[in-house]
């Protein structure tokens, strides 16, 4: 799985970090970033579920 934010996009709410917090962190603009291109095994499920609940749509699992 390979997990794309679109920054500008990305209204910064934090839902995708409270849900994922060991792939999804929020960087010094306060937008999603994710620790690899790919989630560790194990957390592609909480990233998919991040996907989506993310409220503007701005991740996508492929």
């Amino acid at each position: 799985m390979k997990v794309i934010i679109d920054r500008e996009a990305c209204v910064g709410c934090g839902l995708c970090a409270e849900l994922c917090p060991d792939y999804f962190e929020m960087d010094k603009e306060n937008k999603a970033v994710v620790n690899a291109e790919s989630p560790p095994v194990g957390l592609e499920k909480l990233c998919q579920d991040a996907a989506s609940q993310c409220p503007v749509d701005a991740i996508k699992c492929t």
